[in-house]
Parts: structure tokens; sequence; C-alpha cells
């Protein structure tokens, strides 16, 4: 594939990501989204971000790993955990990160 087809491809995406997430602001004021859809659409987030990042911590090396030797796995509880006391992003992603270096052995003691 040649630059020019690529970079029309990417552009051409983000035109149709843009459109999608603009349609609903762009709905006329008249026009009322059912309260089921509202309830739904609260569920996305997290529903994406699950399906994001639950593969990598399940399937580190393409097969199911629940072993003690997953550290995906081990950092994500620890940091599920730090979520669930805090709820703070940038605490969870911080000892979410530490926690994975220290059992991948990459961080310098």
């Amino acid at each position: 594939m040649t630059v020019l087809p690529a970079a029309l491809a990417i552009l051409g995406m983000g035109v149709i990501t843009y459109a999608i997430r603009l349609s609903l602001f762009l709905l006329p004021e008249r026009v009322m989204l059912p309260p089921w859809l509202l309830r739904a659409l609260r569920y996305v987030p997290a529903a994406v971000l699950s399906a994001i990042i639950l593969p990598e911590l399940l399937l580190p090396s393409g097969t199911l790993d629940f072993s003690l030797g997953n550290e995906r796995l081990l950092a994500g509880v620890v940091a599920a955990v730090v979520a669930w006391r805090t709820r703070n992003v940038f605490v969870i992603v911080v000892v979410g990160m530490i926690v994975l270096w220290l059992l991948q052995g990459y961080w310098p003691l």
C-alpha cells in the first residue's frame, strides 16, 4: 500500500469517527432519546474500557493465564483495588505501572 491510499484511509476513518460522535450533539432539540437508550449509553465507557484492558490482562501470551506468573493480571488486580479505594485515575495508573514494573523486574532498586 502506498502512502496516499493509507493516508486517505486514515483520514476517512477519522472523519467517520468524528461524524458519529458529533451526530448526537447535532440532533435537534425536539428529538428525545428514549430513557432505555440513555441508561444503556451510561455503560458504554466501562464496556469499551473492559474490552480493551481485559484481553491484555488475561491473555498476555495469546492463551488464557490465571497464574501468579501473569504479572499483568497481578498488577491489574492491584490497580482495581486502588481504583475501588481511591477513585483517582492518576493514582490508579501510577500504582498499576509501578507494580507491573516491579513484578517484571524493570524497576531499579
